[in-house]
């Protein structure tokens, strides 16, 4: 890990005290992330539970949050396994999620059932790509955590029937999943960058690229691609958002975050790939949902 790049909000660097005696830092680094990631679900899950708008669905939230710390806490088991120190590995992306869920603060039920479903699904297709690269034990760690499927299974039941005869609701949200999905590639394009490990864990996942001249040139293009994606996906939910609360005058789009160039070969090698498979699963999850990506 270079000393120059800057750490996005959440994820300073890993201690050397984090590895343990098999000298596996990408191993630990990405157990962290995923525990992480279960944990905030909990709080999230938690939430939700609290303001749904019927008792049968505040029950099935309250339980996804009880098996989301049943999740983590398999994580953190195989990070003791490691020797390593899970407060320390997931203290690291503490804040992974801050930005993106500043910026992509639901206004309705069905925009937060979205949001669950697409906007921290991207977190979860991209675990499971770095995933690829981790030893068999954790591997099936982490691929078992994150194939449990209960909650949305829920959102896209929720989201079936309330679009299934309302255009106005569907074109809504078809617009507030574009933004998402923007905003959750800016959050993997700076993981990549900034944590050479789990771009290390890409690559060792994934088949290397015959022609490394066309690879870069790809790369640049879907980085250049995905910071589009994501402005205009912010500046289309600004205007969904003025026009819904029945006044555009004065609504001004939120700058997109900037998308920075990978910093390192092994970042130019994975970004391009990575980021091509996590907009086809996107894309794939909006089709499941009647939704335009």
């Amino acid at each position: 890990m270079t000393s120059q790049s800057r750490p996005a909000p959440g994820a300073s660097p890993v201690p050397s005290s984090t590895t343990g005696p098999c000298g596996a830092p990408e191993t630990v680094e990405l157990l962290g992330l995923v525990a992480q990631l279960e944990h905030l679900a909990f709080a999230r899950l938690a939430a939700d539970a609290a303001v749904a708008p019927t008792l049968e669905q505040r029950l099935a939230l309250s339980r996804f949050a009880a098996e989301a710390v049943a999740r983590r806490d398999r994580v953190v088991a195989r990070i003791i396994e490691l020797d390593a120190d899970p407060v320390r590995a997931l203290g690291q992306f503490e804040h992974v999620l801050d930005d993106f869920d500043a910026r992509t603060q639901p206004s309705t039920w069905w925009e937060r059932l979205l949001k669950a479903y697409v906007g921290y699904g991207v977190a979860d297709d991209f675990c499971r790509l770095a995933a690829e690269g981790l030893d068999e034990r954790s591997r099936e760690v982490v691929l078992e955590v994150l194939d449990d499927a209960s909650h949305s299974e829920l959102a896209v039941a929720e989201l079936d029937a309330a679009g299934s005869d309302d255009g106005v609701l569907t074109a809504r949200l078809a617009l507030w999943g574009r933004r998402l999905v923007g905003e959750a590639l800016g959050v993997v394009q700076r993981l990549i960058v900034q944590r050479p490990a789990l771009a290390r864990l890409l690559q060792q996942g994934q088949p290397a690229t015959q022609n490394s001249g066309t690879a870069a040139q790809e790369t640049s293009r879907t980085a250049a691609g995905a910071a589009v994606t994501a402005g205009a996906a912010v500046a289309a939910a600004a205007e969904a958002s003025a026009a819904r609360d029945g006044s555009a005058q004065g609504a001004t789009a939120e700058a997109a975050p900037q998308v920075q160039a990978p910093a390192n070969p092994t970042a130019k090698s994975a970004t391009s790939k990575v980021i091509n498979q996590l907009t086809a699963q996107h894309t794939r999850r909006m089709s499941r949902l009647g939704l335009t990506a």
